[in-house]
C-alpha cells in the first residue's frame, strides 16, 4: 500500500508540476493550462452550448454551423452509415456512438445509442458489405451491422490481433480503400527515435479478413486521417511533426501517399530537413524521404481529413478536401483549433479557413477532430475537447426556431410560430418589468465583466433566449418563470435593441 501511495503521489507531482514548467518557460500560455491537463489528464473541456456556436464560430462563405450533438465527451472520429446514420468513437469511454439521423429535421439526432462498448481505446470506425470495423488501440475487430436498424449482431471477430499501444500514439485509424482493402494507420511510441516495431510509424493494408498484411508507406510520425481524392483516387494522409524544436518547426504535413516510399520521420522533418537530434540516416542508401504535398503550420496538429463530395457546393469546393487542425498544446502561442478546406487547383494546393473561432486570444472552447459528409452533403465535425458534434451546411440551415451563423456573421432565425398570434408589444411590456424585477440588469449590465445584452437582436432568437432561461448556464439562476413569462422576457430582450429610442428600465442598486 506504501509503495502504491508513493507511486499515485509521484504522478500527482508530475502532472502538476509539467504544466507549471511549460509555463514558467515559455512553452504555454496560462490561458492554455486547463486544454494541457485536458491533454495529459483527460480533465473535461468546455461543455459545448449552442450560444457559443452562434455568438463565436464562423464559417466560409456561404456556409452555416450549428450544435448538432453535446454531451459526447472525448467524441473522435467520425463514419456516416448507409442509413445515414453518424457513427462516433470514444477511446477514452471505450465506446461508439451511434447517432440517428435527424429525420424530423430539427437539428438534432433522432436518437443516440451506445453500439458497442467495453472496448480498448477505439478509434478508426468503417462499415462495409455489412460488416461494422472498429479500430482498437491493440487490434482491430469487426461485427455484423444492420445499417437500417442500427444494430450489432453477435460477438467481435478479431481481424488482425497483436498490435503494440506502447507510447505517445498509440490510436489506430483505419478506412476501407477503392480497392476494398483496409488500410491502417499507427502512428510512433516517442517523438523521435528508432522504432522497435516496424509497423508502428507506417500505413499498412490488409485483406477484409486481416489477411495480406503489406506495408505500404513508412516514415509517418502519426498519421490520424487519411482519405482518398474521389477525382484520381489518390491516397492523401495527414501527419504531425514532432516537437521540441520551437514554435514554428517542424510544420506539420499533408502527404501524398505511394506505395513503397518513405516519409522522412524520424531523420527528416517538413521539407526533408535533417533532425538535429537524430544524425544520418542508417538506411539512406535504400531510401529517399518524400517531401510533403503541402504543409500546415507547426503544431497545428492536423488529423482526421475529408474529401467533399461537392455536386452542392460552390465550383470553389469542386476539388477539395477538409482537414480538422486539433491545435497545439505546447506552443507558447496557442495556434490551430479551426478545420481548413484544401483546394487542389493547377497551381497546387491551397489552404483557406473553413471552420474558426475556438481559439480567442488564448481562450480554447473546442478542438476539431474528424470530420464525415452525410448523403444531403451535410458536414459533420467532432470535437473531443467540448465533447460535441457540430453540423455545417452551404446555405440557411434546416432547423426550426435555431440560429445559425452563415456567411461568417450571426443573422437572425426566422420568427416561431407563437409570434404569429400573440400581443409581442403587450409581451415586450410584461418582458421589462419581469427584466427589472428579477435584476438582470445587475448581471448584464453593470460591473466591467458585465454579460451585455446590447445588440442582442443581431446574435439571437427568441427560441434561443427561452433555451437560455430553460437551462442557464451558470452562475445565471434558475428562474420559475411561466412559458408565458420566459416569452415576455425573450421579446423584450431581443426587441428592444430594434428600436432606435428603447428606454431601459431601471435597473435595483
Amino acid at each position: 500500500m506504501r509503495k502504491l501511495l508513493i507511486g499515485v503521489a509521484l504522478v500527482a507531482t508530475v502532472i502538476v508540476a509539467i504544466p507549471a514548467l511549460l509555463i514558467a518557460s515559455g512553452t504555454i500560455d496560462s490561458s492554455s493550462l486547463r486544454m494541457v491537463l485536458n491533454v495529459m489528464t483527460g480533465l473535461g473541456g468546455p461543455q459545448a452550448d449552442a450560444t457559443t456556436v452562434r455568438s463565436r464560430y464562423r464559417t466560409a462563405d456561404g456556409f452555416s454551423v450549428s450544435l448538432y450533438a453535446s454531451d459526447l465527451p472525448r467524441a473522435r472520429f467520425l463514419h456516416i452509415t448507409d442509413a445515414g446514420d453518424l457513427l462516433v468513437s470514444r477511446p477514452h469511454a471505450g465506446d461508439v456512438v451511434l447517432l440517428r439521423r435527424d429525420a424530423n429535421a430539427d437539428g438534432a439526432p433522432d436518437a443516440r445509442q451506445v453500439l458497442i462498448d467495453s472496448l480498448q481505446r477505439p478509434l478508426g470506425i468503417a462499415t462495409h458489405d455489412g460488416w461494422l470495423y472498429i479500430a482498437e488501440s491493440h487490434r482491430v475487430i469487426r461485427l455484423p451491422f444492420d445499417s437500417d436498424s442500427g444494430a450489432t449482431q453477435g460477438e467481435p471477430e478479431v481481424v488482425i490481433d497483436g498490435l503494440t499501444d506502447n507510447g505517445n500514439h498509440w490510436s489506430k485509424t483505419l478506412g476501407i480503400g477503392p480497392d476494398k482493402r483496409l488500410y491502417l494507420a499507427q502512428g510512433s511510441t516517442c517523438n523521435v527515435c528508432e522504432e522497435e516495431d516496424s509497423r508502428r510509424a507506417t500505413l499498412m493494408r490488409f485483406d477484409l479478413d486481416g489477411s495480406g498484411a503489406e506495408t505500404v508507406a513508412t516514415g509517418l510520425r502519426n498519421s490520424v486521417g487519411f482519405d482518398w481524392a474521389p477525382w484520381s483516387g489518390e491516397l492523401y494522409a495527414t501527419d504531425n511533426g514532432r516537437d521540441l524544436l520551437g514554435d514554428d518547426f517542424p510544420p506539420c504535413e499533408l502527404n501524398l501517399i505511394r506505395e513503397g516510399s518513405f516519409y522522412g520521420w524520424p531523420y527528416f522533418n517538413g521539407d526533408n530537413v535533417p533532425d538535429p537530434d537524430m544524425g544520418t540516416d542508417p538506411k539512406a542508401a535504400q531510401r529517399t524521404p518524400v517531401a510533403p504535398a503541402h504543409p500546415f503550420r507547426a503544431h497545428n496538429a492536423p488529423l482526421g481529413i475529408r474529401f467533399l463530395d461537392a455536386q452542392a457546393l460552390p465550383a470553389a469546393f469542386s476539388r477539395s478536401a477538409l482537414v480538422a487542425l486539433h491545435g497545439s498544446w505546447n506552443r507558447s502561442e496557442p495556434d490551430g483549433y479551426k478545420v481548413v478546406s484544401l483546394h487542389f487547383t493547377a497551381d497546387g494546393i491551397e489552404e483557406r479557413d473553413f471552420l474558426w473561432g475556438f481559439n480567442s486570444d488564448g481562450e480554447i472552447s473546442g478542438r476539431p477532430v474528424d470530420i464525415a459528409q452525410g448523403p444531403d452533403g451535410a458536414i459533420y465535425i467532432s470535437d473531443d475537447y467540448a465533447g460535441a458534434i457540430y453540423r455545417v451546411v452551404y446555405g440557411e440551415q434546416n432547423s426550426n426556431d435555431n440560429l445559425a451563423v452563415k456567411a461568417g456573421k450571426p443573422v437572425q432565425a426566422a420568427a416561431p410560430a407563437w409570434t404569429a398570434t400573440a400581443d409581442l408589444a403587450s409581451l415586450a411590456s410584461e418582458g421589462a418589468a419581469l427584466y427589472n424585477e428579477l435584476g438582470c440588469g445587475e448581471c448584464h449590465e453593470q460591473g466591467e465583466n458585465a454579460k451585455r445584452l446590447d445588440h442582442l437582436a443581431t446574435r439571437e432568437d427568441y427560441a434561443s433566449v427561452i433555451n437560455s432561461l430553460q437551462a442557464p448556464q451558470s452562475p445565471m439562476p434558475v428562474y420559475p418563470l411561466s412559458s408565458e413569462q420566459q416569452r415576455a422576457l425573450a421579446v423584450y430582450v431581443v426587441q428592444r435593441d430594434l428600436r432606435p429610442n428603447a428606454v431601459r428600465p431601471a435597473t435595483v442598486e
